[in-house]
């Protein structure tokens, strides 16, 4: 029964990163009937976004060191009440202002007590099938653009972006209040049982003692650099498409086909990742998105778009979840939600970092070539940290968790 019950904890997880991503995510389809309703600037309100990554990298460091102290089923729920609150207040704004705070503050806040925490809980209930386990919790991410984006435009179709927005918050209350009251921590009584040889070995580190380990450093710079190298390209992929002479549904398609390939690759090199190790799977994927994203400034149809954004988002969705894994392996349970907490607020600056610069540079060039080369170096400088990375800390006796 409790060995079942870890996949309850892995169906809440990517159930609340599927609804809290999807909503934030789906600014993107109140973007153009917001501006023609309210008269709002599209920047103004993509503003909104930039600040949602922000807001939401800073609190994923603070919910992962709270579900530590208190355990991730308060925190879930505290982002649940949060997640609707800021929908609901936000499709009431008057003035764009008020919108950015609600939705940016609010939203960004919300949707940063889901992602960190649950992965947390997810590696404390799992001792075998842990990457895959990590992986499918994430997966919610990969089906939000899938889910949450075409309801929200139905709703918009149907009604207006008033209560298409507010329709969408009240869901992510009814979802997510009751998934969370589903979530409660592993017991090392009652988790599955982890090999003997394992369980020596298993390391019980502090916060600070993780912060101030390389393999700490390491992993939190590969994820930084890992997001900010993709985040460019897949942010204006379809600008680049239609510059190559794509049609612009044909452009959208590409994109979608990134995300649909995301969530393929998180589940298969979560299962690599439980086979052959997860570092290993880690600097392959991360040279494939290098080597793809160079390979954009090659291809010109259709057809070859489509071939490359199947690569490509294999490599980025497959990668995301394995730092989780590689920090659970080499800091323990102990403190894990801070720590992934503050690896995934360096994720997240690189994630605002990429669309920015990738804007500048066009802006500078009026050519997307030195967005994609310089995205492949970066994302070159990657696979180079992530190849120094060890996953037990040198010269520290481990604690037996």
């Amino acid at each position: 029964m409790v060995s079942s019950y870890r996949w309850v904890i892995v169906a809440c997880g990517a159930l609340m990163t599927c609804v809290a991503i999807g909503a934030m995510f789906s600014l993107a389809v109140f973007l153009q009937p917001m501006s023609a309703a309210t008269g709002w600037s599209r920047t103004g309100i993509s503003s909104a976004m930039t600040l949602d990554f922000l807001v939401m990298g800073a609190a994923g460091f603070g919910w992962g060191a709270l579900s530590d102290r208190i355990g991730p089923r308060a925190v879930v729920l505290a982002g649940a009440v949060l997640l609707g609150l800021g929908l609901v207040l936000a499709s009431g704004a008057t003035s764009l202002f008020q919108f950015q705070l609600t939705y940016g503050l609010l939203v960004g806040l919300a949707v940063g007590a889901f992602f960190a925490p649950m992965i947390a809980a997810a590696t404390d209930w799992f001792t075998d099938n842990r990457s895959l386990a990590v992986s499918l919790v994430s997966a919610g991410m990969g089906v939000a653009p899938m889910t949450i984006s075409p309801f929200a435009r139905w709703l918009i179709s149907a009604y207006d972006w008033r209560t298409a927005m507010m329709v969408i918050g009240m869901l992510a209350w009814a979802l997510l209040i009751p998934a969370g009251l589903l979530v409660r921590r592993a017991h090392a009584a009652k988790a599955a049982p982890a090999a003997p040889q394992a369980a020596a070995v298993e390391p019980a580190m502090s916060a600070m003692q993780a912060f101030r380990s390389p393999q700490f450093i390491v992993l939190a710079l590969t994820f930084f650099l890992c997001c900010a190298a993709h985040s460019g390209p897949i942010f204006h992929m379809v600008s680049y498409a239609i510059g190559c002479g794509i049609a612009p549904l044909a452009a959208v398609s590409i994109y979608s086909l990134e995300g649909l390939s995301g969530l393929g690759g998180r589940l298969l090199l979560g299962l690599l990742a439980d086979r052959f190790g997860a570092k290993p799977v880690l600097i392959t994927g991360l040279m494939v998105q290098a080597v793809a994203i160079a390979c954009y400034l090659f291809v010109s149809r259709l057809g070859e778009f489509y071939v490359l954004s199947l690569v490509f988002g294999t490599a980025y969705g497959g990668t995301m979840p394995l730092y989780a894994v590689l920090a659970r392996e080499s800091f323990g349970q102990r403190a894990m939600g801070t720590v992934f907490g503050a690896m995934t607020m360096a994720s997240a600056i690189g994630m605002a970092f990429g669309p920015w610069a990738g804007g500048r540079i066009f802006d500078a060039f009026n050519s997307y070539m030195w967005l994609y080369l310089g995205a492949s170096m970066v994302a070159l400088g990657a696979v180079a940290v992530a190849c120094a990375f060890s996953t037990r800390p040198q010269g520290r006796r481990l604690q037996v968790a």
